[in-house]
């Protein structure tokens, strides 16, 4: 071989992921990792030896800052995944092994191109997350719900349960809390809806948000708890603290807490639901009711004078909401299923559900009010409602909806976004009693015309 050809191929840079793994043993082997040291301390460790290596061979500026962060995320944060975390238009993170990262952004799913460098670095991702609150994941215990500092929700599963290697799944939350406002401008309620829900609020009414996985439950009870009077005790209830109710002073946040490696110390929902009826709040909202002790326990608080409470829950529809939360409370009670139907309709004043829809669109396509018992079924009063009427190419004509052609004959609704209108039913609230205690009134809704 050529002298001039070997001494060239000698002197190339080493490939990107080499240098990253040069870089990151460097800084391990310099850094005392045995005392607390402080972020920045660590970046300017990193910066240094990139600035050396820079001495040796050509690295351009923007290549130094994307090799220093990606060494400092790989140390201090989580890894390659952290400039997903960092990007505001991404909304879910899926990680299904160390080489499958799937991304959900603008309400689409597309696979990225990162990976993890082992499974052993993505295991100890998962184990950073969960050890800062407090929470354990092994093999034991594979499964854990955490959540990151800014409240994102943090789902973990780890062999032998997970097969092709440790799932973790990221669920963002915006920056800001969500509010109304910004609902109305993604086009995810309407006025009249909107509306409707800041009077039941400031009235008192127990409101009881379903919908199925990722609809939006979460975002929608920040919204209509941001509506609750500054100077009320509210006392939220989550598995993991999520909700950002920032407008409120005195405000008690309680979140669950999983059992110990010897199977004790673990605190409910339901235990900490029936707490919180001692702390004297105004107001009760739990992130989610899963399990029959909540359930039953959510019931009571509603029933023994915590009007304005708030929760959420999963399910298909409003009617089956209330199906699901029969069945929930059966579980846990041996009580007749009349006296149970009895119980809810009496807790709850009104449901609104919330559904994800084809197109990744987020929307409340129904808001019923709960009016008691008959013939020992619970009567419900539909009040508003979301109406498809097709779906229609975003880039094409307005009012096109359901003209456009489909973009894949295997999938007629991908690359359509789905159009439809709110519908107010003409049905009146008929349960108006909170509404007068409260000095509030809203003819629109409770009769006598447009207010």
């Amino acid at each position: 071989m050529d002298n001039n050809v070997a001494n060239e191929i000698n002197n190339r840079p080493p490939p990107a992921d080499e240098l990253f793994a040069l870089i990151k043993g460097e800084i391990l082997g310099r850094l005392d990792l045995r005392r607390d040291m402080e972020d920045g301390e660590v970046q300017d460790a990193i910066d240094g030896i990139v600035l050396e290596k820079s001495d040796e061979q050509y690295i351009s500026v923007s290549g130094r800052k994307r090799l220093a962060e990606r060494v400092f995320n790989s140390i201090r944060r989580l890894d390659v995944i952290q400039p997903l975390v960092d990007d505001a238009h991404i909304s879910e993170i899926m990680v299904n092994g160390r080489k499958d990262i799937f991304i959900e952004r603008d309400g689409k799913v597309e696979k990225t191109d990162l990976a993890f460098e082992t499974t052993e670095k993505l295991e100890d991702v998962i184990q950073s997350i969960v050890s800062k609150i407090n929470r354990t994941v092994n093999e034991a215990s594979p499964i854990v719900d955490a959540r990151l500092a800014d409240g994102s929700r943090v789902n973990a599963v780890l062999r032998p349960i997970a097969i092709d290697g440790p799932v973790l799944t990221i669920r963002k939350f915006p920056e800001k809390p969500m509010s109304i406002e910004r609902l109305l401008a993604f086009n995810s309620i309407d006025e009249q809806m909107a509306g409707l829900l800041e009077v039941l609020v400031k009235a008192r009414y127990n409101i009881f948000i379903s919908g199925g996985t990722g609809s939006g439950k979460t975002s929608l009870l920040n919204a209509v708890a941001a509506m609750i009077p500054e100077d009320e005790r509210v006392v939220t209830i989550e598995d993991s603290a999520e909700l950002q109710l920032k407008t409120l002073g005195n405000l008690v946040r309680l979140e669950t807490r999983n059992a110990n490696s010897e199977g004790k110390g673990q605190i409910d929902m339901g235990s900490l639901i029936k707490s919180s009826l001692r702390m004297r709040p105004d107001r009760i909202i739990v992130g989610e009711v899963r399990d029959g002790l909540a359930a039953y326990y959510m019931l009571q608080s509603m029933n023994t004078g915590h009007d304005g409470s708030l929760t959420t829950g999963h399910a298909n529809s409003a009617l089956d909401m209330l199906s699901r939360l029969e069945t929930m409370v059966l579980s846990e009670e041996a009580l007749p299923l009349e006296a149970i139907r009895g119980q809810i309709a009496s807790a709850i004043d009104v449901i609104v559900h919330v559904a994800r829809l084809r197109d990744g669109s987020r929307k409340v396509v129904e808001v019923s009010e709960i009016n008691g018992m008959e013939n020992g079924k619970i009567v419900m009063n539909k009040l508003f409602e979301f109406l498809e009427t097709g779906a229609a190419d975003p880039a094409g004509p307005a009012g096109s909806a359901g003209s456009a052609s489909p973009t894949d004959p295997a999938d007629p609704d991908k690359g359509l976004d789905v159009r439809g209108d709110f519908k107010y039913t003409g049905n009146k609230i008929r349960n108006t009693v909170k509404l007068r205690l409260a000095g509030l009134r809203s003819g629109f809704f409770c009769g006598g015309g447009h207010e």
